[in-house]
């Protein structure tokens, strides 16, 4: 009998895309501890980037909390960058398994109301199994 596969939090990534260069930002994030996966133009001309914590937690709440504290922390003209942004959100990556029946994970009013301020959207990204 094959092992049933978990449903699992993977990872929270904070995706950016702009009509401006995000190299500033992007070592400006990378400084307060901030990965950048990528950060370059695209054919389009707007420029995207990708950004993952140093740590990834069990949850998306602690995750998210310590980007959160990244992003609040950039100076005004960062921040204004940031709301001028065409994408600003955070991606949550889960795993599709078979397990448990109910799997649920939940991001607090509070922080929800941090990432408002800031103007960051949330997606949630499930992953297929690989057979």
């Amino acid at each position: 009998m094959q092992k049933a596969e978990l449903i699992r939090y993977l990872n929270t990534d904070l995706d950016v895309m702009s009509a401006v260069d995000l190299r500033e930002l992007a070592a400006a994030l990378e400084q307060s501890g901030l990965v950048a996966l990528h950060c370059e133009p695209g054919e389009d001309g707007l420029w995207s980037a990708c950004f993952e914590a140093e740590v990834q937690f069990e949850q998306p709440e602690e995750t998210i909390a310590l980007m959160v504290s990244v992003l609040e922390g950039v100076g005004a003209e960062l921040r204004s960058q940031l709301h001028r942004c065409s994408l600003l959100e955070f991606n949550l990556g889960y795993a599709c398994g078979d397990e448990p029946w109910a799997f649920n994970q939940g991001v607090s009013a509070a922080l929800l109301g941090r990432m408002a301020v800031l103007g960051v959207g949330l997606r949630v990204t499930i992953y297929p199994l690989r057979s």
